[in-house]
């Protein structure tokens, strides 16, 4: 038996409160994929971090749900770097994270600010308002009215990304078992909700995530979806700012704050980050 202990960390806090908590494991290079599950299952969140050493870059970082394996996850990536910075293990600077979804940098500021790199978009197609109203308790017509697409997109995972009338978001009705097998069949992750503020506002727009095929009935910070975001506004929207500020969790009682970036090459995305604060709140012994 071995004794992990796991830090337990709020991600995209909003004036050091809020976030969306994450649990991240150091010094993991001895844990199997089995016993790295069975610690996140302990945990309890909706990923866990695991941070080992690298050959060829900084850092190797896994990341486990309470049921499997995903390939990346934004805000156990800010969770860990956050983490590994409070525990003077890095400095302010650039880094490189080895994930399932590719070779990933990080930046640190002396604030402790993290910022993350994601996979270039892909957009990978769109779906009819008639299919995708049900899964959300809107009616066809009103999730239409929106006049945008309905599009899959992936910064590192394939978010279903859904623009919503505004005043709607928050009464979202989410049929879990429609939304697992829409998931299965079409290779998305979970479902990624918006509705978009006023423009007088410093925030862009207010975000609800979906995940039940991951066990992950909402959560209040989604790092991956934001890039994910980004870069659908980004596409859609002619002479849109390519800074953006997203607020997330309101509809749980616990707001986070989650900023991206895009970087342009004419009309095509060459860059996506996604930025925030993280805090440490608890941390956990675990007997694997």
């Amino acid at each position: 038996m071995e004794n992990v202990q796991a830090y337990l960390v709020n991600a995209f806090t909003a004036d050091g409160i809020g976030g969306n908590p994450a649990g991240v494991v150091l010094h993991a290079d001895s844990l199997s994929n089995q016993q790295k599950l069975a610690i996140a299952k302990e945990v309890g969140f909706s990923e866990t971090a695991f941070v080992c050493q690298d050959n060829e870059v900084d850092f190797a970082v896994s990341f486990f749900t309470v049921t499997d394996e995903v390939d990346f996850c934004g805000h156990a990536t800010l969770a860990a770097f956050s983490t590994m910075y409070a525990q003077g293990l890095i400095s302010e600077g650039q880094y490189i994270q080895r994930t399932k979804a590719g070779l990933l940098g990080v930046y640190v500021d002396a604030t402790g600010h993290v910022v993350m790199e994601q996979r270039l978009p892909e957009f990978k197609g769109v779906f009819d308002s008639e299919l995708i109203a049900p899964l959300i308790g809107l009616e066809a017509e009103r999730l239409a009215s929106t006049n945008l697409p309905i599009e899959v997109v992936s910064t590192g995972l394939s978010d279903l990304i859904v623009a919503v009338p505004h005043g709607s978001l928050d009464s979202l009705v989410v049929d879990e078992s429609r939304l697992v097998a829409f998931c299965k069949e079409h290779n998305v992750v979970g479902l990624h909700a918006f509705e978009l503020c006023n423009q007088q506002l410093s925030v862009t727009a207010h975000c609800r995530n979906f995940a039940p095929l991951f066990g992950i009935s909402e959560e209040s910070a989604t790092g991956s979806s934001t890039g994910a975001l980004a870069s659908y506004l980004t596409k859609h929207f002619d002479g849109i700012e390519t800074q953006f500020l997203f607020e997330q969790g309101r509809a749980m009682g616990c707001i986070s704050r989650l900023s991206a970036s895009i970087k342009l090459q004419g009309q095509t995305i060459t860059q996506v980050k996604v930025g925030g604060f993280a805090k440490q709140f608890d941390t956990q012994t675990i007997h694997v």
